[in-house]
């Protein structure tokens, strides 16, 4: 053979050899990178190809698909409902992603999940019919927690203490993730992410801010945990007015003609007395409290409902004024409407905390589960006695104290309320506070409830928790319980 001819023959070889070897590279090793790519046009034509898998609350769906016109994308999220569910939802967009359940279980939704497919489908590669999402929540507490919300700014969240099932979670202002579901759809998503209010922030799970006095609740825990008080009826040493520690800033009760000096717990929970919890704190030292607050869930950067809720905070590294202001939910504490609703969840359910959670299970398109969610998941967070006496002491807060608007007639309620101050020097409008339990004796049926109003429009000196927060945590449970 020529020698010219030879040499191009084996050239030729090494490159039909290269290019071989570079097929066999990227069909191994490279595939899956590639098809995970989120520039791979093809991830979202799979994703919108057919109807999705809809999320259902008490049988019913509140998501659905609507075909599209002169797109290579077939489908879109549309919703039922979408201000009133968007906070449990999320949004499905096919410019701007997915959050919340939409998701977290879009891979379900779309039916590549590969838990849908049989083995013939993988071999195949067929898409199998997606599946679907069951939630927990109770439509009628949502309706109520929604509608009691209104124009006001902020959030609330019931939980059944006894099964940790999140019965109502809402934010407020909310959208309608229809409007920002398909592709064309920017002038929307424009005015929502500028708006001052952040209507896309879901206040209930994602916005931790001072709880004020509702904290309070944390910090009798933990003396009556700690021995520091035999009882919630045993006076306290509480001096009326109280300087905070080596300073000479003297903190005031909100009632100043309140029987706040040496109160017991129950008379402090009921005129929400500061003195005695700041007191309080101090002597039981930031440790203990601090160690109260995380058994409540506080400091918890991992708290899945599924949705990723953020961390609520018992802070550290605490002089003893600062530890004082802890001690009536100021300083650096800071809660979700969620964490206020699981302190009272398990105080109500005799001290355990069933694990909180908004998703039942998680089915295939024949209704077979994927995966389920445990109900009463359960840890002791205070013992049987400690949680029976905060009980008595809530119940004395609606009954003759600060919570009367929160009482729903027939039923056992318990609250605290709190009007937690926030800006430089507290310049800002005060955020309004209640947690609640309710239950009733007849049905067996019990809730528990949070409710924060951020801002209402309504003047500082009207800002308060009963006036405000009480009436929309009275109608979710009172629908809870119905």
């Amino acid at each position: 053979m020529n020698k010219t001819i030879r040499r191009a023959s084996v050239f030729s070889l090494l490159l039909v050899l290269a290019l071989l070897g570079r097929a066999t590279w990227v069909q191994a090793y490279e595939a899956k990178a590639l098809a995970d790519d989120k520039k791979n046009r093809r991830n979202v034509m799979a994703q919108y190809a057919q109807p999705l898998g809809n999320i259902i609350v008490a049988g019913s769906p509140v998501t659905g698909s609507k075909e599209t016109a002169g797109s290579d994308l077939a489908y879109k999220r549309d919703y039922t409902d979408g201000e009133l569910y968007a906070a449990v939802t999320g949004y499905s967009s096919q410019a701007y992603g997915a959050t919340q359940l939409e998701g977290i279980y879009s891979d379900v939704l779309d039916g590549t999940d590969t838990r849908l497919k049989n083995p013939l489908d993988a071999l195949t590669g067929k898409q199998q019919e997606p599946g679907n999402v069951v939630t927990t929540i109770d439509p009628d507490v949502q309706k109520a927690a929604y509608r009691a919300l209104g124009d006001n700014k902020g959030a609330a969240v019931a939980i059944d203490p006894k099964t940790g099932r999140i019965l109502g979670l809402v934010s407020t202002p909310s959208y309608d993730p229809s409007k920002i579901a398909g592709l064309t759809d920017g002038s929307t998503w424009q005015e929502l992410t500028t708006d001052k209010d952040k209507p896309l922030v879901n206040r209930a799970l994602r916005q931790p801010l001072p709880p004020g006095s509702t904290f309070k609740l944390v910090v009798a825990a933990a003396a009556l945990e700690n021995g520091l008080y035999g009882s919630v009826d045993t006076a306290t040493e509480s001096p009326d007015p109280y300087t905070l520690p080596d300073t000479r800033t003297v903190l005031k009760n909100e009632n100043a003609s309140a029987p706040c000096e040496n109160a017991t717990i129950r008379t402090a929970l009921r005129y929400s007395c500061n003195n005695v919890f700041a007191k309080m704190a101090v002597d039981l030292g930031q440790d203990k409290v601090k160690a109260m607050a995380e058994k409540f869930g506080f400091n918890d950067k991992e708290r899945d409902v599924p949705v990723r809720a953020y961390a609520s905070v018992y802070p550290s590294g605490m002089d003893k004024a600062q530890t004082a202001l802890t001690g009536i939910g100021q300083f650096d504490v800071t809660a979700t409407p969620l964490q206020m609703a699981m302190v009272s969840a398990a105080i109500a359910n005799d001290g355990l905390m069933a694990a909180p959670h908004m998703v039942s299970e998680v089915v295939d398109s024949d209704g077979d589960a994927l995966e389920s969610f445990e109900d009463g998941d359960t840890r002791r967070i205070v013992s049987s006695s400690t949680a029976e006496q905060l009980r008595s002491a809530m119940v004395t807060v609606v009954d003759k104290g600060t919570g009367t608007n929160a009482a729903v007639e027939g039923a056992e309620v318990g609250g605290k309320t709190g009007t937690a101050q926030h800006g430089e020097n507290n310049s800002k409008t005060p955020y309004a506070w209640f947690t609640s339990y309710a239950k009733d004796a007849k049905t067996g049926k019990e809730v528990a409830v949070a409710v924060l109003i951020e801002d209402s429009g309504a003047a500082r000196s009207e800002v308060s928790g009963n006036g405000l927060a009480a009436p929309v945590a009275q109608k979710m449970m009172k629908a809870a319980l119905k």
